[in-house]
C-alpha cells in the first residue's frame, strides 16, 4: 500500500501559509501532511490607534493611516498573512513597548502562543473525520514556549526528538534543532550535540531503509544547503552584481545520512534552497519557502516499501 506525504517546511507565522498547508490533504489527496519547523512568525507589527480614531501603521518605512474598519480589518489580514502579528495598541503602550525590549518580547511570545493555539484548533477541525495524519514541530528560529502549544491538539501531533511511524512501514524521526547561525535563534547547538541527539533517535529506529529523516538543517555541501554568504554586518556579499552564496548546512545532518542511509530526508530552513539532492540512496528535499508573499512552497512524493516511486516540488 503506498502513502502519500505532503511535506512543508519555514511558513514564519504566515496565516495563509498555514491553512494552505491544512487543506493540501485534501487538495492532493495526501494521507500524511508534515510541517516541519520555523512555525512562529518573525515580529509584531503595531496599530497605533489616535485620538481622532484612525489607526496609524509603519508600512515599510512610510507610517500609514487607516480611516476605516473595513481598512484596518484588511491591513490586519495582509500582516498576518505576510507571517508578522498585528497589534492594535495605543500611543502610551506603544511608547512603552518601545522604551522596554523585556516587555516587548513577552508580548510576542505571547501573540505567537494566540496565533498558534487558533493554528492548532483549525487544523483540528479541518482534519477532523478525513484520515489523514498531521505532524508540526518546530525550528530553530521558535522559542521554547510553543512547545505545549503543538502537543496540545487531538489530531496534530509533535513528533520533535521522537521516533514516530507514519503508517505500517514508514518510522520518522524529527529534529528541529540546528547548527549554529548568525542569528543566534532560540534552538542551537553545536554539531556535536546534534550529532548526540540524531543517534540517540536513530538506535531506535526498527528499519532504516524505510526510515524518514525529518531534520530541520539541510546536510551541509550541497544544493538544498546554499544561503548567501554574510559580512561582519551580516550583510550579504556580492561579487560582480550576483550574491555570493555559501554552505550553511549541517556536518551532523551529513555524516548522519551518510551513516544510517535512510529512505527519506525532509530539511527546510534555508529558503533560497528549494529542490532534491542524494546521497547515497538517500533522497533529501527542501521544499524552500516564500511565506511573506503567501506563497506555498510543498513536496509532495509517494512512498511505497523502501522506495519513493514519485515526487513533485509543488508551489501555491
Amino acid at each position: 500500500m503506498r502513502t502519500k506525504v505532503f511535506f512543508v517546511s519555514d511558513v514564519h507565522g504566515s496565516d495563509r501559509c498555514f491553512k494552505k498547508f491544512v487543506n493540501a490533504g485534501k487538495f492532493y489527496g495526501a494521507d500524511v501532511l508534515i510541517l516541519g519547523g520555523d512555525v512562529t512568525g518573525k515580529a509584531i507589527v503595531p496599530m497605533v490607534r489616535m485620538a481622532d480614531g484612525t489607526v496609524k501603521v509603519r508600512d515599510g518605512n512610510t507610517d500609514r493611516l487607516l480611516r476605516s474598519k473595513s481598512e484596518v480589518e484588511g491591513t490586519k489580514k495582509n500582516i498576518s498573512d505576510a507571517g508578522n502579528y498585528p497589534y492594535v495598541t495605543d500611543p502610551r503602550e506603544f511608547e512603552e513597548l518601545e522604551a522596554k525590549p523585556e516587555a516587548l518580547v513577552s508580548l510576542f511570545k505571547t501573540l505567537m502562543v494566540e496565533s498558534l493555539e487558533s493554528w492548532i484548533a483549525l487544523a483540528d477541525e479541518r482534519l477532523a473525520g478525513t484520515g489523514i495524519k498531521c505532524y508540526i514541530s518546530p525550528g530553530n528560529d521558535d522559542y521554547l514556549e510553543i512547545d505545549n502549544v503543538l502537543n496540545s491538539g487531538k489530531l496534530v501531533v509533535d513528533p520533535e526528538e521522537k521516533v514516530v511511524r507514519i503508517d505500517d512501514q514508514h518510522e520518522m524521526i524529527t529534529l528541529g534543532y540546528t547548527n549554529r547561525t548568525p542569528w543566534d535563534s532560540a534552538r542551537e547547538v553545536d554539531e556535536e550535540v546534534l550529532q548526540k541527539k540524531i543517534d540517540g533517535m536513530a538506535e531506535k529506529v526498527g528499519e532504516m531503509k524505510s526510515a524518514i529523516f525529518n531534520i530541520h538543517v539541510p546536510p551541509i555541501d550541497t544544493s538544498i544547503d546554499q544561503a548567501p554568504k554574510l559580512d561582519k554586518n551580516l550583510k550579504p556579499v556580492v561579487s560582480g552584481g550576483d550574491v555570493v552564496m555559501a554552505s550553511a548546512g549541517s556536518s551532523a545532518v551529513r555524516q548522519s545520512i551518510e551513516k544510517y542511509q535512510p529512505l527519506v530526508g525532509l530539511h527546510g530552513h534555508i529558503h533560497e534552497s528549494r529542490g532534491m539532492v542524494r546521497i547515497g540512496r538517500t533522497v533529501c528535499f527542501n521544499p524552500g519557502s516564500e511565506y511573506a508573499s503567501g506563497i506555498l512552497k510543498g513536496v509532495l512524493f509517494e512512498l511505497d516499501d523502501d522506495a519513493v516511486r514519485s515526487y513533485l516540488l509543488t508551489s501555491g
